[in-house]
């Protein structure tokens, strides 16, 4: 019997691929989730949604898929607040990622972004330890960066999309022009 069932939110499957494993091998029973309105533009989300639907074919892995491009809500909660975007970003698909943990009985749910070594990984984890609170559930931290090269490695093995930003169009500016400037 394994540790329990885990709902990933999921950005992407370059970010998804080692630590599923990681959690497979844990013993827990992984469900990944994808709710990702952030991301810029509708080609690159679609770009993204592909891969992890072909990753999580190949594998097998049970996903649950909140396929909403919701861009200008994203951008109308960011706009003028630019400097904390990714706390509202973070917090917005955490939250969708604890109801659905809730609804479906789940033991736990966790997140990609704490996998990558561009995320502000503490808030990541006081966001998902609040929201496990609020909604009742067990919110597991586990510092998956250091599967980072493993990552890497397993999503060219698999010959994966793999993007050149977060995901949202300030971190595509930030990314392609070096600069922070609003």
């Amino acid at each position: 019997m394994g540790v329990g069932k885990i709902l990933i939110h999921t950005c992407c499957a370059p970010c998804l691929v080692a630590p599923y494993f990681n959690l497979v091998k844990s013993g827990f029973e992984v469900y990944a989730f994808w709710y990702n309105h952030n991301i810029h533009p509708y080609q690159e989300y679609v770009k993204r949604l592909q891969a992890l639907q072909d990753f999580a074919e190949e594998e097998n892995i049970k996903t649950i898929y909140k396929d909403e491009y919701n861009f200008a809500e994203f951008l109308r909660k960011v706009v003028f607040r630019e400097h904390d975007r990714c706390r509202i970003c973070y917090y917005d698909r955490l939250k969708y990622a604890a109801v659905v943990a809730k609804q479906g009985n789940f033991d736990y749910f966790t997140s990609t972004l704490l996998y990558s070594k561009l995320q502000q990984h503490e808030l990541v984890r006081d966001i998902g330890e609040s929201l496990g609170k609020e909604y009742g559930l067990k919110f597991l931290y586990k510092d998956f960066r250091k599967l980072w090269k493993e990552g890497i490695e397993l999503s060219h093995n698999y010959k994966m999309y793999r993007q050149q930003y977060c995901g949202c169009i300030y971190s595509e500016y930030e990314r392609y022009t070096g600069k922070k400037d609003y």
